[in-house]
């Protein structure tokens, strides 16, 4: 395994962290799976010994069941792993059952932390904005959890660019605690973020956690056009991340077996490498539903690819290039900073535009 620094902080995280969507399976989560503790500890198992020490769940994860799970299984190991979590969601059907109130997150970590059975979080993550919310509300709330000994480090997930300048602006002025990470969806299919998030994460230090990476097993090479699992979680008619162009898609898949064919690995294994070679990644939120899944993806973090292989794969995916990035392209290439290239790199070839 290899470790990262996350964001701009003295906090390693290994560059595969283990996700625990499948914990649990209350509600609609059954749609994913339904690991209980048995099951559960087995995978855990198999991701410490591969070396992961970031563990992710949240609240609203079945319901709470996944941190009840988590807690359990890393009973009288707690000090082997950073734990993440989240609040935001809406979590019952009262008027401030949801939101970044100060109101909601004391309370809802307060659960959490009884929950995970521990006496703090290492990563708190506000799992969605919330543009009723005050940001100096919730960034009061969070700094007194943090002085309470209750969180360790704070994030944001699913912010737009704005969101997070807004907050990490408002954070300095008011000398309140910073985002020093921020947990996104990028993936080769998906890879909007790189318009203002990931320069986001080179320029202000705010390091990426990659949830989904493998685009819920789209990307893992399991899927085909004319091979679709009938056990997978798109036909229990799990609709996240969406997927607005099939045939896009399909190309890109294409890419990766046709690489993974010619290395002698899996497609899992060279989309993770693509998606952790790029600028601003910390560490990808990995899921699985059996222990080979996550030794698969272990083992990716030590696959490189070329330069080649990864312009094949630049090119079946890339993005439109957007306004007002072409204009910067033609006219200010010649002064961009890192965080400009963060985006700007993959059009390089693409000349003036």
């Amino acid at each position: 395994m290899k470790y990262r620094t996350l964001g701009r902080s003295g906090l390693k995280v290994s560059a595969l962290s283990m996700g625990t969507f499948s914990f649990g399976g209350v509600g609609a989560f059954a749609k994913v799976a339904n690991h209980g503790v048995p099951e559960a500890r087995r995978l855990v198992d198999t991701c410490l010994d591969g070396g992961i020490n970031v563990i992710d769940t949240a609240n609203m994860y079945s319901l709470g069941r996944s941190e009840e799970i988590v807690g359990e299984v890393l009973e009288g190991r707690r000090d082997r792993v950073l734990i993440s979590s989240k609040a935001r969601m809406r979590i019952g059907d009262g008027p401030n059952d949801e939101g970044v109130s100060r109101y909601h997150l004391i309370r809802e970590c307060e659960r959490s932390l009884k929950r995970l059975r521990t006496d703090h979080i290492d990563i708190y993550f506000l799992h969605e904005w919330d543009g009723i919310t005050p940001l100096e509300e919730m960034l009061s709330a969070l700094d007194a959890l943090m002085r309470a000994g209750k969180i360790r480090y704070i994030g944001c997930s699913n912010y737009s660019g704005w969101h997070v300048m807004k907050a990490l602006g408002i954070a300095e002025a008011s000398r309140l605690p910073r985002f020093v990470t921020q947990q996104i969806h990028y993936t080769l299919e998906a890879r909007e973020a790189e318009y203002e998030l990931l320069p986001i994460a080179v320029d202000q230090g705010v390091g990426v956690m990659v949830w989904s990476p493998l685009a819920a097993g789209l990307l893992s090479g399991a899927f085909a056009r004319d091979k679709f699992p009938t056990d997978s979680r798109q036909a229990a008619g799990w609709t996240e991340p969406p997927i607005r162009d099939a045939e896009r898609l399909w190309s890109i898949v294409d890419v990766l077996n046709d690489i993974a064919a010619a290395r002698g690995v899996t497609a899992a294994q060279v989309s993770i490498a693509w998606t952790l070679s790029r600028p601003g990644i910390a560490s990808l939120v990995v899921g699985g539903t059996q222990e080979s899944h996550f030794r698969d993806n272990i083992a990716a973090v030590d696959l490189e690819l070329t330069a080649e292989e990864l312009e094949r794969m630049n090119q079946v995916s890339r993005p439109a290039y957007l306004y007002p990035y072409w204009h910067q392209h033609n006219f200010a290439r010649d002064r961009f900073s890192p965080a400009d290239w963060a985006l700007h790199a993959s059009y390089e070839d693409l000349g003036q535009v």
